[in-house]
């Protein structure tokens, strides 16, 4: 099987963990960071501007995206144009609707000719794909989110629809397709034998790297101990 170091597919870092993107930052593995408000909530992130800002003086130089949080598109386009302004490296993110499934082409079209990089995101569909790759056609580079994770969580195969989306995405070289909410390690090596250009991934998820290829005889038996190991420490016993 092929190591990390060796796939195609480019790692992005998914969190909002100050400490943790920094020491993320470090590692030549990951290539990029998103965010979104529910990870920036749980942890604890109290203002949005200064944190963001915090965050792009200290990662400077590799793509981190930032998502607008209204949900009325005047609104949106606002928070998208302010975003976008925090750096070069800055990818805002808006959803591919609001809350009340009304869709955000109009918006994306409208940000997309002003020169915003965006990361369209929340989508699940090919119909979505297909509708927000037009109105991305003619801006800069962008990125098409796909929640490869949540679609495998309703008990459907990603894999076929992830295929699907990235030859949907070939006749547009400034989109890339992201394989986002990933549940596995297996989901990185899938991402890159499809093709598609970008997986974000989550801090639990990246801890797992460093046993990529590992040797199963070997994995099993450090699992036996862990089992024994742990009914030992709680002291169970059946005594008769």
């Amino acid at each position: 099987m092929k190591s990390v170091a060796d796939l195609n597919v480019r790692i992005f870092a998914d969190g909002a963990d100050k400490a943790g993107m920094l020491e993320l930052y470090r590692n030549p593995l990951i290539k990029g960071f998103t965010t979104n408000p529910t990870l920036m909530r749980k942890a604890g992130v109290s203002d949005y501007r200064a944190f963001a800002r915090e965050i792009i003086t200290a990662i400077p130089d590799r793509p981190i995206s930032f998502e607008v949080f209204s949900d009325e598109f005047a609104e949106m386009e606002r928070q998208a144009l302010e975003i976008s302004s925090w750096g070069d490296s800055v990818y805002v993110k808006v959803p591919v609707t609001n809350t009340r499934g009304q869709s955000s082409c109009d918006l994306v079209r409208r940000l997309a000719k002003a020169g915003v990089k965006l990361n369209v995101t929340a989508m699940m569909t090919l119909d979505q794909v297909r509708d927000i790759s037009q109105c991305l056609a003619d801006g800069p580079h962008s990125f098409v989110s796909l929640f490869a994770g949540r679609v495998a969580d309703t008990g459907r195969d990603p894999v076929p629809l992830m295929a699907a989306a990235v030859e949907l995405l070939r006749p547009y070289p400034n989109l890339e397709l992201i394989w986002a909410s990933p549940r596995e390690v297996l989901n990185i090596f899938q991402a890159d034998a499809i093709g598609c250009h970008i997986i974000t991934v989550t801090h639990d998820v990246l801890r797992k790297l460093p046993i990529v290829g590992k040797d199963l005889h070997e994995y099993s038996l450090e699992t036996v101990k862990m089992f024994y190991a742990d009914a030992r420490e709680a002291g169970y016993t059946l005594c008769v």
